[in-house]
């Protein structure tokens, strides 16, 4: 199949209108803890146990809320649950305080940012290899004008996988940090659930009214930040090399055009 320069250009236009999608990897979101309730007397650690698998190497900082994350024995057959002491819980508070939750939104949003930047000066590559190929139709072969558009197609195929596997990479890594801080925030929660007899944890949306002492929200953050005061993110994937490497094959064409011409 014989390519052309006006079949390069859809491609183009392609990945410049699926920059936005590709781009939107926003932090997971954490308010899924919104939506869960804690009973530190209960055992329901259901929501705790989804997101385990990705902070099992951050054990070793959870170990002063193992005694308090463990389950009881149930509740013998007929044996009515003890009263209800409620707790309340400002999640989005926790976190607006949190300096762990602080550092990973920050060092995501400049990721993204760079991947964002890296694809604008990526795109201007391609427009400026386009005009110089529309520059050079007539003074070039056409066999080498179809290696020249070959190459230039090659290099944003490339640049697209590069920069969805770059994206993807973002997005794991806000998954896994936000992991380890939803994990660490249950195990304080129960922690400062126990010391104060509370035994039912209610997210504050969840709560038309309550009285101040109800409230384990400052108790939480304060504890939360001594806990877990940052989070170890993998490197990041710079990305670069291989959309550099792309524009080898096209730029070596130049010379034998003007030596032809």
């Amino acid at each position: 199949m014989c390519l052309t320069l006006a079949s390069v250009r859809p491609a183009i236009r392609l990945l410049a209108m699926a920059a936005p999608a590709l781009l939107a990897t926003a932090l997971p979101a954490t308010a899924q803890q919104q939506q869960e309730w804690f009973v530190p007397n209960q055992g329901q650690q259901q929501p705790q146990q989804r997101q385990q698998r990705p902070a099992q190497q951050n054990q070793a900082r959870q170990q002063p809320q193992a005694a308090a994350t463990q389950a009881p024995a149930p509740l013998p057959p007929g044996q009515q649950p003890p009263t209800a002491v409620i707790g309340i819980v400002d999640v989005p508070e926790i976190q607006r305080v949190s300096t762990a939750f602080t550092q990973v939104r920050d060092e995501i949003e400049r990721r993204r940012q760079r991947l964002n930047d890296d694809l604008q000066r990526e795109q201007n590559n391609w427009r400026e290899q386009q005009q110089q190929l529309a520059n050079q139709r007539n003074a070039m072969p056409q066999d080498q004008l179809r290696e020249r558009e070959r190459a230039l197609q090659d290099r944003i195929t490339d640049s697209q996988r590069i920069f969805r596997e770059r994206s993807r990479a973002i997005e794991q890594a806000a998954q896994q940090a936000l992991a380890e801080i939803e994990q660490g925030l249950g195990g304080v929660i129960r922690q400062v659930a126990a010391s104060r007899k509370v035994n039912l944890v209610l997210p504050r949306p969840l709560v038309i009214f309550n009285d101040p002492p109800f409230d384990l929200t400052e108790d939480v953050a304060q504890q939360f930040n001594k806990v877990l005061k940052s989070v170890n993110m993998p490197p990041e994937s710079s990305g670069t090399e291989a959309p550099a490497a792309a524009n080898a094959p096209a730029r070596p064409a130049s010379p034998p055009a003007q030596q032809k011409r």
